[in-house]
């Protein structure tokens, strides 16, 4: 049931909400919290389709806040509040409410959405792209336990990592870290097999690939040994390599669908690793909503590495001055001239953008200091 309301409020949602709910014939809230997606009008759809698919396994009220503050002063000055209530049919078990915030309004999203949350439910927010810097400083994000960016969807995923270490709170994650969640599982039980120690590891993904990234963060923290960050041709994730005293242990993945796991004395396999589509990720995410302390401790330690003294290449070094920049540190380190004598041009993980022309973060290299 469709339920369109122009020129609306709050409390006449909130009937429209209830006279759908009596005419479908479930006059009962069986629903187990509300998800607010943070969007524009071209990416709504997608977006949409996606946490319906996602609600199927959590049945949830889904707020698509679609902000339009207009072009012209004349249109900016309006505040008018259009909404599209659906309830059953494309829905499925949850209810649908599609809210475009015109002029004005479009500043003050919370106010309209705080009436429309479920009562004792928990809140989770979405921002499929454009997310605030400081997501839990957003109004909207001061609502909701769990806020759910994605670096993939920016221009720069690892400047944009640095910007989330910056500022993280509890209750902030990533579909970047969702969609490595098979990855680490694998790894994780192929490491309870193979107890021979780690001495380094290596990372391979397409460039500008912030799951790689995250990946390598979490083998550096995890492992303390070096991991070294390249560029492959994809698609996204390709292969991690891990080197022990008996051999490597290489989990690749060469078609974005089918990977292999080879570990020393045992014959190779083959691991279902297919590249999930958002609703699966979206899915993942809703299945826990207290803080994900392992997403913070890998992304925090990205950027203890961007700002530290280790050596670095010239590439390197400038991409840290970058990615300290973008989270606001006053305090970034200076690009230095010189590379690690030995080092290979390029190590480090910088690489040049083919289209632009510009140098841009392709790595957030995990690299342990001499000493260690």
């Amino acid at each position: 049931m469709n339920i369109d309301l122009t020129d609306t409020t709050s409390s006449q949602i909130n009937s429209a909400l209830v006279r759908a709910r009596r005419a479908s014939g479930t006059p009962a809230v069986g629903m187990v919290l509300t998800l607010v997606i943070v969007t524009d009008e071209g990416n709504h759809y997608d977006a949409l389709k996606a946490a319906s698919e996602a609600s199927k396994e959590h049945p949830s009220r889904i707020l698509v806040v679609i902000r339009r503050p207009g072009r012209s002063p004349r249109d900016r000055k309006i505040a008018r509040l259009d909404a599209e209530v659906r309830v059953g049919g494309e829905s499925n078990t949850g209810e649908t409410v599609l809210l475009r915030l015109h002029g004005e309004l479009a500043s003050h999203a919370h106010s309209v959405v705080l009436p429309l949350l479920l009562p004792d439910a928990p809140v989770v927010l979405w921002w499929p792209e454009d997310a605030p810097e400081h997501p839990s400083h957003d109004l909207l994000g001061q609502l909701a336990a769990r806020r759910i960016t994605d670096a993939q969807a920016t221009e720069d995923p690892v400047a944009t990592l640095a910007l989330r270490a910056g500022t993280y709170t509890p209750g902030d994650t990533d579909l970047a870290w969702t969609r490595i969640t098979p990855w680490r599982s694998v790894l994780a039980a192929a490491l309870d097999q193979k107890h021979a120690p780690i001495t380094s590891a290596s990372v391979e993904g397409e460039a500008y690939n912030p799951s790689s990234e995250l990946l390598a963060l979490w083998l550096a923290d995890r492992l303390g040994v070096p991991v070294e960050r390249t560029v492959s041709d994809g698609p996204g994730l390709t292969a991690v390599r891990l080197e022990t005293a008996d051999g490597t242990i290489c989990l690749d993945r060469a078609d974005g669908s089918l990977a292999e796991l080879a570990m020393p004395g045992q014959p190779d396999r083959h691991v279902a690793l297919h590249r999930r589509d958002t609703a699966e990720l979206i899915a993942e995410e809703l299945r826990r909503l207290d803080p994900d302390e392992a997403y913070a401790a890998a992304v925090k330690y990205g950027v203890q590495r961007l700002g530290s003294g280790a050596p670095a290449t010239k590439g390197a070094a400038k991409d840290t001055a970058k990615a300290g920049a973008a989270r606001g540190d006053s305090a970034a380190p200076a690009p230095t001239e010189a590379a690690p004598e030995g080092a290979p041009e390029g190590e480090g993980g910088a690489e040049t953008a083919a289209k632009s022309g510009k140098k841009k973060a392709s790595s957030a290299t995990a690299r342990k200091a001499a000493s260690t």
